[in-house]
């Protein structure tokens, strides 16, 4: 049996136990076979069993539910939502979300698209059908380099996908492919109301074992991480993820995450598989992960201000600038932070930026590292405005306003460009 070729169970939520009456009515007939009893005995046993029929006939009229509660609770055990059992609600949710999963095989010039094991593996959430094409949400990552995407639907069925469209700064991407034979599109909840210690289910394809489970808790529900967008070691931007224990292992990225009602609340994207730690995955919250997929729906792209720069933290502790590179940018002893300009493209070089110039303001804001550069850019600015530029040049501290522009899309930018902001 091939890797991707096991058949695809949905759990089932048992069925509840009800609490039957019988065994009262039985204890109570019982006292009917006794023989003999006098006329007071009899009586005063009518008496008795009058109060009780009495009492059991309004206790049961009382906790009859009305029409509409019965309505409500038969839809909720139908879908599992409202058993008191939490087994049953995982069980549920993870029937219903489970399906709206899938498995991605990354077939690059490396691998044999007659050898899966040779593929890089992934996961996506379909989340919409519409005109014969379904949608599926993965990370960046996991199509990165791609020749040609295969995708595995939970019933085993494979498909080619094409990219929508991609954004290596959220991580995230929108693959389509043929929607015929899809029936479930995952539901969207709502990352901001997530809970500390609320139980989740993770849902992917870890080690190409697609449909897997793994059950955790939200650790934490906004932890900013930073992370190296070109991998270089140098932290250069900040995600903001949902901290989960729930094991995420390789495989995994791109799958679902998962509330008890089966609504997506995350993407799984990353974990830290240090020597010693355990139990730190992280999933980008769906609510951001929306906002994304909108622009890639509609443009390809995440519409982003441009600048054009490619710099390298003055103070990175990482790739420290020697003290003869630091002689040779000249600059006053005060300042010890800043981006330095190691290209210029589009805007920054049309306003005149180049080689070695030190950016320490934007706007008169403080900038202290690529970092800041970029969270200011993406998140105050806007296309079409004009920036000013504070920078050091050969010691000097000068100004010049750029004029932003769309922010070329990521192939635009493997086409011809270095730099991502």
């Amino acid at each position: 049996m091939g890797l991707f070729d096991d058949d695809f169970y949905s759990t089932k939520v048992p069925k509840r136990r009800v609490r039957m009456s019988e065994g009262g009515d039985q204890h109570w007939h019982g006292g009917h076979h006794r023989q003999g009893l006098s006329t007071l005995q009899i009586s005063l046993i009518s008496s008795i069993l009058s109060a009780v029929v009495a009492v059991l006939l309004f206790s049961f009229i009382t906790g009859l539910p009305s029409s509409n509660s019965r309505h409500a609770a038969s839809g909720s055990a139908a879908v599992g939502l409202d058993s008191s059992d939490p087994d049953n609600r995982i069980i549920a949710a993870a029937a219903k979300a489970a399906p709206a999963v899938v498995s991605i095989l990354n077939h690059s010039e490396q691998s044999k698209e007659e050898d899966p094991e040779q593929a890089a593996l992934g996961s996506g959430v379909i989340f919409k059908k519409e005109k014969g094409k379904a949608f599926i949400i993965t990370n960046n990552h996991v199509i990165s380099g791609a020749e040609n995407l295969e995708v595995v639907t939970s019933d085993g069925n494979s498909r080619k996908a094409k990219v929508t469209g991609k954004d290596s700064i959220d991580d995230l991407a929108v693959l389509e492919v043929d929607a015929d034979g899809i029936d479930t599109v995952i539901d969207l909840g709502d990352s901001k109301k997530l809970r500390q210690g609320e139980t989740v289910i993770a849902v992917g394809n870890p080690l190409g074992l697609g449909g897997t489970l793994t059950r955790g808790i939200v650790s934490f529900t906004n932890r900013m991480i930073p992370v190296s967008l070109n991998q270089d070691g140098v932290y250069d931007w900040e995600q903001e993820v949902i901290q989960v224990d729930a094991a995420i292992n390789e495989g995994n990225s791109g799958g679902a995450l998962v509330d008890l009602n089966g609504r997506l609340i995350g993407i799984n994207t990353m974990k830290i598989s240090d020597t010693g730690v355990e139990g730190l995955g992280f999933a980008i919250p769906v609510n951001d992960v929306m906002k994304t997929v909108d622009d890639l729906m509609l443009h390809g792209k995440v519409v982003r201000p441009y600048l054009g720069v490619y710099t390298l933290d003055l103070n990175n502790s990482y790739a420290q600038i020697t003290d003869e590179q630091r002689k040779d940018l000249k600059l006053p002893d005060h300042v010890t932070s800043g981006a330095i300009v190691l290209e210029a493209h589009g805007p920054a070089k049309d306003a005149g930026l180049r080689l070695n110039d030190v950016i320490t303001q934007l706007d008169k804001q403080p900038i202290e590292s690529t970092m800041e550069l970029r969270r200011y850019l993406y998140e105050d600015k806007k296309i079409g405005e004009d920036m000013e530029i504070s920078f050091y040049r050969d010691g000097k501290l000068e100004s010049a306003t750029v004029k932003l522009t769309d922010k070329p899309s990521d192939t635009e930018i493997e086409n011809g460009l270095e730099d991502n902001k």
